[in-house]
């Protein structure tokens, strides 16, 4: 048996025996509770009832539907447990490409969630060290072996003079057996030499009690003194008495073939260090591309786990979102051309729905009316009366950010503790319809859907008059982003002209509020918004006795908004999406109200 095949063969029987390990688990519990568990971008964080046994997680909608099957598991043999770094409640468990985010009710539940899952992949064999030493023995120690061979021979190849002194080591090898085996001889020679003398030493005892002189075969006599004796028996052990075996020269010969070997393995030993350098840089320059090779795969790795999980609750928005500013914007930009694609086949089925609703006397709207909010109302009013219709044409700090034919959108910029705060203005003319008609369909929320792509619901929390009211909605979620909701007051007035000339104003505006029964939730984030739409009517006269036409109307259109959409999306993002959608917005509504006007009496 080879010294490779002897060392794998102890090594197998001796990892493969059973040992009692005192660490070792016996029996341990399962574990089941409910855990928060991340389904999707659309519906998030969702309750889950998990269970722990035999080494597998497994999940199931609620307690109850136990019986009916889990809806997923993982065996944790080979599983990646990873404590969330910022949050302190969650945990995510990786197997390959499929992972699990979950979140505990606490940090202490966490920690116990872990420490079962660990003490189960201990249990099953794996991640444990009693583990390595039943699996990983036999194949450490026969991979060492053969790479130790494999070093030794290619390196023995290359060194001619190192192989010459291998191959005078084998004849040294023989030289000195053969030599073994005579010596072996000699020392036979004797033995056998020392039993006949002891034969004939009591036959010469015998005879010298008869005191007379005995005559042996070869004709020589024996006297009755010890010293005779002992003569007489040690002349047959000459130095070349016993098959004619020269001690002495086989002596200095074995003496100088030991010689020969020890010089030829100090020459060896000498060659092997003064190659120990160039192995050694051989060994460096292999562990170096080898760490370079686990870098590349773990990169490898991590980027395709990136992409794989692109659509996990570390990759929406929030204060430490492992999404960069382009691909945020990108998926929003690709989110948002989707939502126009759906809305682009719905519009024309909205626009030929009539919806109708009665119209209160002009008297209605002329004042703030009395509720608990008349005087907000009436100060918000006045504030979008004096500075929303001031030019900003000449204003350094406005910005001209879009321009399309008569419609012009200004922006500034200002930001707030990282947060986007930008004041927008836009002016708009549009021919044929009313100040009063575009403000009742922007107010009116019985037209709200008709016309408003970007809200998902809304409902009147309270109707504080006939021209107030307090509106929830929430807005459609465009992922990366977190989805917005906004609680706010929508009032709409008309504006008493001072003088005759001035032209006929009406005013929606809509800013935020608070209300008992519309408190924020984790669920969206909480926007506020102070929006104005003001809308002036300009008539030009009819030709001789014609009455006044729609050809006659023109209606002047403000819009300014001051919009904090509050969470952590990128500035630049925000800005681009503004740039984008406000003007959309404009042109839709109004074109809107336009075809909801066609061929009904003037509203003035």
């Amino acid at each position: 048996m080879s010294d490779n095949q002897s060392w794998n063969s102890s090594g197998s029987e001796e990892d493969m025996e059973p040992r009692e390990d005192p660490g070792h688990h016996v029996g341990i519990a399962d574990l089941s509770g409910v855990l928060s568990k991340w389904t999707n971008y659309i519906h998030g964080w969702q309750d889950r009832w998990v269970v722990l046994k035999n080494n597998t997680l497994s999940y199931y909608k609620s307690q109850d539907e136990t019986e009916y099957g889990c809806r997923g598991s993982l065996c944790l043999s080979k599983a990646v447990i990873t404590p969330h770094e910022f949050d302190e409640c969650r945990l995510d468990i990786s197997v390959n490409d499929s992972v699990w985010y979950l979140r505990a009710q606490d940090p202490d539940h966490r920690h116990q969630w872990i420490d079962s899952i660990e003490l189960h992949r201990a249990d099953s064999g794996y991640g444990s060290e009693s583990s390595l030493r039943r699996h990983g023995s036999m194949l450490s120690l026969t991979s060492a072996t053969s790479g130790y061979s494999a070093t030794s021979t290619s390196s023995f190849k290359k060194g001619h003079s190192l192989r010459e002194k291998l191959a005078e080591m084998e004849t040294f090898r023989d030289i000195l057996c053969r030599q073994v085996d005579t010596l072996q001889k000699y020392f036979d020679g004797c033995a056998d030499a020392v039993c006949k003398d002891e034969l004939q030493r009591d036959k010469i005892m015998e005879d010298d009690e008869d005191d007379f002189p005995n005559t042996r075969t070869d004709g020589e006599f024996l006297h009755n003194n010890n010293n005779g004796s002992k003569e007489k028996l040690f002349q047959s052990l000459s130095p070349k008495g016993i098959n004619g075996i020269d001690f002495k020269g086989e002596a200095i010969t074995f003496k100088a073939t030991t010689a020969g070997i020890l010089a030829t393995l100090s020459h060896c030993i000498d060659l092997m260090v003064k190659r120990e350098d160039s192995w050694q840089k051989r060994l460096d320059k292999e562990m170096e591309k080898r760490r370079r090779i686990e870098d590349g795969y773990k990169s490898a790795l991590n980027d395709l786990k990136k992409k794989s999980h692109f659509g996990g609750p570390d990759y929406e928005e929030g204060p430490n979102s492992l999404i960069n500013e382009d691909e945020f914007f990108d998926a929003v930009e690709a989110a948002l051309d989707r939502q126009d694609k759906i809305e682009e086949q719905s519009q024309t089925e909205k626009t030929r729905i009539q919806r109708s609703s009665p119209l209160p006397s002009g008297d209605a709207y002329s004042t703030a009316g009395a509720h608990r909010f008349s005087d907000k109302v009436e100060e918000m009013v006045q504030n979008h009366m004096t500075y929303s219709l001031q030019d900003v044409g000449g204003d350094a700090n406005w910005q001209l950010v879009v321009e399309e034919g008569e419609m012009k959108v200004y922006r500034r910029e200002v930001e707030e503790n990282g947060i986007v705060l930008d004041p927008l203005k836009a002016t708009h003319s549009v021919k044929g319809v009313t100040g009063h008609e575009v403000c009742h369909y922007f107010w009116d929320t019985t037209y709200r859907n008709d016309w408003e792509t970007t809200i998902e619901n809304f409902n009147v929390v309270e109707t504080l008059s006939d021209s107030a009211v307090i509106i929830y909605q929430t807005h459609k979620r465009v992922w990366p982003a977190s989805q917005r909701d906004v609680l706010y007051l929508s009032a709409m007035r008309k504006i008493t002209a001072t003088n005759e000339n001035d032209p006929d104003t009406w005013l929606v505006c809509n800013f935020s509020v608070d209300h008992d029964e519309a408190q924020p939730s984790s669920r969206c984030v909480r926007a506020k918004i102070n929006i104005a739409m003001i809308c002036q009517t300009l008539v030009s006269p009819p030709e001789g006795d014609k009455e006044i036409s729609r050809d006659n109307i023109l209606c002047k259109i403000t819009y300014v908004a001051n919009v904090n959409p509050g969470g952590w999306a990128p500035a630049s993002v925000l800005r681009a999406v503004a740039k984008r959608e406000y003007p959309k917005f404009l042109k839709r509504f109004t074109s809107y109200v336009q075809e909801k006007t066609t061929g009904k009496p003037i509203l003035f």
